[in-house]
């Protein structure tokens, strides 16, 4: 049975990964901070599952944390097939990169970016002795082509990185049966990170070109998809989920 590992998969967009991967069969470790309410309500739901659900608590951000983890994966499962990089420090509050304080720079940078390099290092043996291994990033609509984002800077330039670590890590990987890709979810906030692509059919939305609000299940469907065994000449790409909506220049 292959293994996933996704951090911050126990609520919002990793959460319907989490039970996408589920679904499929997959046994999964869910990395969470914080968020104990969240991850009993899944403990609960998924009960029957148990033996196929496990989490691990730590923060991203933290290299020590990262490897205590893995070390904790591999004495479990004896294997990592998936790198699910679900979690994504993020800045709510629009402001310019003058008025950022030193904290949230290394907070957007870490979360988002260093924490890919110790997830990588820690995970990339396990995947080439296996011959196998899916790696999957987030970024945001655009990302690809290096736009300026205003009031996003530290986030924008964190991703904008990722892509490249991405793609990097899909050419020199690809020789072990391992792909990297990322994939940018759209304007998908509050309840429906973890609303059904169906319920999604009942809402209009003027906004979005498609005419509904992108969900979280939007995002697992197209994760598993990249994480199949046949989806191998798909790697170092990056893949907008958007429903065609202009996630930087909504506010413009």
């Amino acid at each position: 049975m292959r293994h996933a590992f996704i951090t911050a998969g126990s609520k919002g967009l990793g959460r319907k990964v989490t039970e996408k991967l589920l679904e499929q069969g997959y046994s999964v470790t869910v990395n969470y901070r914080s968020d104990n309410e969240s991850v009993e309500n899944m403990r609960s739901v998924y009960k029957e599952l148990e033996h196929r659900l496990h989490f691990v608590q730590g923060d991203v951000t933290k290299k020590e944390d990262i490897v205590r983890m893995v070390e904790e994966i591999k004495e479990k499962y004896g294997r990592i097939d998936l790198l699910i990089h679900n979690a994504g420090p993020y800045i709510f509050e629009r402001k310019k990169l003058a008025d950022y304080t030193d904290d949230e720079w290394y907070e957007m940078m870490n979360g988002n970016l260093s924490s890919v390099f110790h997830l990588f290092k820690q995970t990339v043996q396990i995947m080439r002795n296996q011959r196998f291994g899916r790696i999957i990033t987030y970024g945001f609509q655009g990302a690809e082509h290096t736009p300026g984002w205003v009031n996003r800077s530290a986030f924008a330039a964190a991703k904008v990185g990722l892509v490249s670590l991405t793609k990097s890590i899909a050419l020199e990987e690809a020789e072990y049966g391992i792909t990297a890709n990322m994939v940018c979810p759209g304007n998908i906030i509050g309840k429906m990170k973890e609303t059904s692509i169906s319920e999604a059919r009942l809402i209009r939305d003027e906004h979005t070109p498609i005419g509904r609000p992108g969900t979280g299940e939007d995002i697992a469907r197209t994760i598993v998809f990249l994480c199949e065994e046949d989806a191998d000449m798909i790697t170092g790409s990056v893949i907008e989920v958007t429903g065609g909506v202009d996630v930087i220049n909504r506010f413009r």
